[in-house]
């Protein structure tokens, strides 16, 4: 199983990314949110990666973090229903703090809201992962900024705290989410809850 894929970045859109290493270009599958902290064309750049195979086809995910890799992993295997372009659709809508505290919770409209999740599949999200969650070290992992390597590393539960605090205020999760994920790009791995949330409201 090929688990990393480190090599020079020649181009990404939103869901791929072509990763050249040792002679050969691989193109990968990859979630708006990893696109977010890919760095710039032609850098070095580490992916954690998932390869499903198929008697057609050999198809490379690749994701910025070793809990967003698990995440789509636990997605593809342990919820009926739902594949890896499911999965990858799902991790576009919403950042990996925001969906588990929503599966944590059992926050099914928020997660009916991902293209192609009606409330059955979202139902499904909670009560097959639910259980799962607990002690995996996933929660927070989201980064605002790619390390020296290029790869994005786990984080904290800035992401999580900030998002909760808009919700508070009266944004609706899917907005809030994505109005932290665009602060913690502009603001950096130091950036601490306040700022997010101050850069936020902005």
């Amino acid at each position: 199983m090929i688990v990393s894929l480190t090599g020079t970045l020649v181009s990404a859109t939103p869901l791929h990314a072509i990763v050249e290493t040792g002679g050969l270009g691989y193109e990968v599958h990859i979630p708006v949110t990893t696109a977010e902290k890919l760095p710039a064309n032609g850098s070095r750049v580490m992916l954690h990666t998932h390869v499903v195979y198929r008697e057609d086809a050999q198809v490379m995910y690749g994701f910025a973090s070793t809990a967003e890799r698990d995440f789509f992993r636990m997605l593809i295997e342990h919820v009926t229903g739902v594949g890896p372009k499911m999965a990858l659709s799902i991790m576009s809508k919403l950042s990996l703090p925001s969906l588990e505290s929503a599966i944590r919770i059992g926050d099914i409209a928020t997660l009916a809201k991902c293209p192609g999740i009606g409330k059955k599949t979202a139902e499904r999200l909670v009560v097959e992962l639910k259980g799962k969650l607990g002690g995996t070290g996933l929660e927070g992992a989201y980064s605002s900024a790619p390390d020296k390597g290029g790869s994005a590393g786990g984080g904290d539960s800035r992401m999580t705290d900030a998002i909760a605090a808009l919700c508070a205020l009266g944004y609706k999760a899917s907005d809030a989410d994505q109005a932290i994920r665009r602060a913690a790009l502009a603001l950096g791995a130091t950036a601490t809850t306040e700022q997010l949330i101050k850069k936020a409201l902005a």
